[in-house]
C-alpha cells in the first residue's frame, strides 16, 4: 500500500508504534514463510501465523461453497483480514480485508467519498450499483467500474488487499 500512498503507511505506523525498520523486518518474515518449503500452505499457515480466526462461517460464492476465516486488525477495528479457503484441504482461494460484521460502512454518495484508505471492496459495491469487477492488475488488488449517481460519470475504484487507494477514469 505504501506504493500509492506512503503518507498514510507513515501515520499508520506512528499510531501502531512501529518503526519502517520493523514493517519492513515484519513483511520480510511473512514473505520468507510464504515462500519457504516447510512452513504450511492454505488455511494451516495462517492460522499458524495469526493463531485462531475470530470467526469462522460458510460462504457461497455462486456455485461453489467455501469457508471464510476472519481475523481482527487493530490498525483498522472496524475491518478483518478475510481468508476464503477452499472446502477439504483448506487451499486459499482470496485474501483481503472486509467490513467487520455490524461495523457501518461510510457513507458513499459520491465519487469524491472515495478517499484512500476510506472503504472496502463490498463497501463500494454496494453504494454503487451496478459495479462491475475488472481485471486485477495484480495478485492482491482488485479493480471495479462504478458509474457516479446523478452524473453518470464512469470510474475504476482500485484496491490493495481489499482497501480502496484511488480512483481514476474508467
Amino acid at each position: 500500500m505504501a506504493d500509492h500512498h506512503p503518507e498514510l503507511v507513515d501515520d499508520a505506523l506512528r499510531a501502531s508504534g512501529a518503526t519502517h525498520a520493523e514493517l519492513r523486518e515484519a513483511h520480510r518474515g511473512w514473505q520468507a514463510r510464504l515462500h519457504s518449503r516447510t512452513y504450511p500452505g492454505g488455511e494451516r499457515g495462517y492460522r499458524l501465523a495469526l493463531g485462531p480466526p475470530e470467526r469462522e462461517v460458510g460462504r457461497q460464492v455462486g456455485d461453489l461453497t467455501c469457508r471464510a476465516l476472519m481475523w481482527p486488525v487493530p490498525l483498522w477495528p472496524d475491518l478483518r483480514w478475510e481468508v476464503l479457503c477452499a472446502p477439504g484441504g483448506g487451499a486459499v482461494w482470496n485474501e483481503w480485508l472486509v467490513r467487520a460484521p455490524g461495523a457501518p460502512a461510510p457513507r458513499l454518495d459520491r465519487v469524491e467519498d472515495l478517499t484512500p484508505w476510506s472503504c472496502v471492496v463490498d463497501d463500494v459495491a454496494r453504494a454503487f450499483p451496478p459495479a462491475a469487477p475488472l481485471p486485477a492488475d495484480a495478485p492482491s488488488r482488485a479493480r471495479l467500474a462504478v458509474t457516479a449517481p446523478g452524473t453518470g460519470e464512469r470510474v475504476v475504484a482500485h484496491f490493495t488487499w481489499g482497501l480502496l487507494q484511488f480512483t481514476g477514469p474508467s
